[in-house]
């Protein structure tokens, strides 16, 4: 398109452009207004939810004293609340840490990360992004979250009972969508890329609600289970029958034996005035108290299948029923496994998960130890363990696991041990070369990355020094403690303009487990 020569012609195309500027402002504005809305109608349906759960634990505990076996369900209660509490408050500290990030960046949300406008205020940093894509997607705080998520339903499903837990999870709405990621266009690394990369505060902040308002609708879906079992008094009449083989174990090893109770599930009378019979492979099992129990030896390794039958005479018709059921039970050989959840190396200074398993042992029934790299090695509630180290190896040289239990030799696997890697000393996203004036000026300091490491570990810069060379002027030197700039280093970097250069050197980093700080890699920036 030409430009035209007319003055008056060249104005109008001028104002038509300034017109689309206001219209596309007003849309952002409306669309993060809507945004805005959403999340106050979250919060405000968070409190609603958490007013309702307040009041049902005293409920649960007053029909707990109705009978001896309801205390159990009593004392869930106060757990449901805990484990609510604590999710939302982890999620609640990600958002404070965001809106600090993304405003004053003092550590703190405050009066200081918020604006007064036309009497209301408003975030400062409602539509920056740099914060929300550094936390959630280049630290993992967004992979940690899906991890929480995943890890508190489970707690919540701890609270009913074993054999309603998994018709019971979709009334537990801690939910992800795992699958929508893969099938972005803009190929996605995983949930936490998906939904938080590039994304403004304001739009994250629901997102942060509604996990919270989740956790608080489980609360209520766990507590309002739990006032159901002590709650009823009306009789349940049981008018269908099931057939139950209740093992002690069903995994049992070469020449032990393998033992289960059957029964019929509603059965409450005696064989004679029922006439209950049990027979498993066609042949009759002795009852006693309506329980029949089933005993053979495993001969042979491998899965082995088992039918029974039950048969019913109704003592008023003398109608006879049957029911019928197959079950399975294996038999193996004893063995023991160690492995690393996350490779055959132990890192100094992080937490390193071990799994340590002996079929057909009772983990109550091993020892499990440590030797080398200055190791020790600890249980866990969910039956792992966790192995701290100390001291590196040399080449040739293992830090050992060892395993020992009834029946087998001691095992043991070797590992080898290690520093943390060196990290790696980014500039916001960049190692160095040629940089806009503006986005280098918008940096705050040094970030350190443990790039391809999978714990869960943060090293922190001890301090640099940089070299400022204006393009016409002597170098001049600051000397900066920790990663976040200080005011004489900030100050050189407020006077950059295209043509300066700029150099990071001397970089040393502190990396857990470290006793001393580490050199790390050097920038070099040519401002443009």
């Amino acid at each position: 398109m030409s430009i035209p020569k007319e003055p008056r012609q060249l104005m109008i195309n001028v104002m038509y452009l300034v017109l689309t500027a206001l219209l596309a402002l007003n849309v952002s504005a409306a669309v993060f207004n809507a945004f805005e809305m959403v999340d106050k109608s979250l919060k405000s349906a968070s409190v609603s939810l958490e007013d309702s759960n307040a009041k049902l634990p005293a409920a649960i505990e007053e029909g707990a004293l109705k009978k001896d076996e309801y205390k159990v369900y009593a004392e869930r209660a106060p757990l449901a609340r805990q484990y609510a509490k604590e999710f939302t408050d982890y999620v609640q500290a990600i958002r404070d840490e965001l809106v600090d990030e993304s405003g004053n960046r003092d550590g703190k949300v405050d009066d200081g990360d918020y604006l007064d406008m036309n009497g209301m205020k408003q975030l400062i940093g409602k539509r920056d992004y740099s914060a929300v894509t550094r936390i959630m997607v280049e630290e993992g705080k967004g992979n940690e979250l899906e991890e929480k998520i995943s890890e508190y339903k489970q707690k919540f499903l701890s609270l009913i009972n074993e054999d309603e837990r998994q018709g019971f999870a979709a009334n537990i709405p801690l939910e992800i969508d795992n699958e929508a990621w893969k099938h972005d266009l803009m190929k996605r690394k995983n949930w936490a890329d998906f939904t938080f990369n590039h994304m403004p505060l304001t739009a994250t902040l629901p997102i942060f609600s509604k996990f919270q308002n989740d956790a608080k609708s489980a609360e209520a879906a766990v507590l309002n289970y739990l006032l159901g079992k002590v709650g009823t008094t009306k009789e349940i009449i049981m008018d269908k029958y099931a057939v139950v083989s209740s093992p002690s174990k069903t995994y049992i090893i070469k020449g032990e034996k393998f033992e289960t109770e059957l029964m019929l599930s509603t059965y409450a009378s005696d064989k004679v005035n029922t006439g209950l019979s049990i027979a498993v492979n066609g042949r009759n099992v002795p009852l006693k108290d309506g329980v029949a129990k089933f005993v053979t030896t495993g001969t042979t390794l491998g899965k082995k299948v088992y039918n029974v039958v039950a048969t019913l005479t109704n003592p008023t018709t003398h109608e006879v029923s049957k029911y019928s059921k197959k079950f399975e039970y294996e038999v193996g050989e004893r063995s023991v496994a160690i492995s690393a959840i996350k490779m055959n190396v132990f890192y100094i200074g992080v937490n390193n998960p071990v799994e340590v398993s002996a079929s057909g042992i009772s983990s109550n029934k091993m020892t499990v130890g440590m030797t080398g790299g200055g190791g020790t090695i600890s249980k866990n509630a969910d039956g792992t363990y966790n192995v701290k180290v100390t001291r590196p190896t040399k080449k040739g040289e293992f830090a050992y696991v060892t395993v020992s239990a009834p029946g087998i030799e001691t095992s043991k696997k070797a590992f080898r041990v290690k520093r943390i890697p060196t990290p790696t000393v980014k500039l916001g996203r960049s190692l160095g070369g040629g940089i806009n004036n503006g986005e280098f000026k918008v940096n705050r300091g040094l970030i350190p990355f443990l790039e391809g490491f999978d714990f869960d570990a943060r090293c922190n810069v001890v301090g640099f020094r940089m070299v400022y060379a204006p393009k016409r002027n002597d170098p001049r030197v600051a000397k900066n403690r920790g990663g976040k700039f200080g005011a004489e280093t900030m100050a050189l970097v407020n006077k950059a303009k295209p043509g300066d250069r700029y150099f990071f050197e001397e970089v040393k980093c502190k990396c857990p487990g470290d006793k001393y700080a580490r050199e790390v890699n050097t920038l070099s920036f040519l401002i443009k």
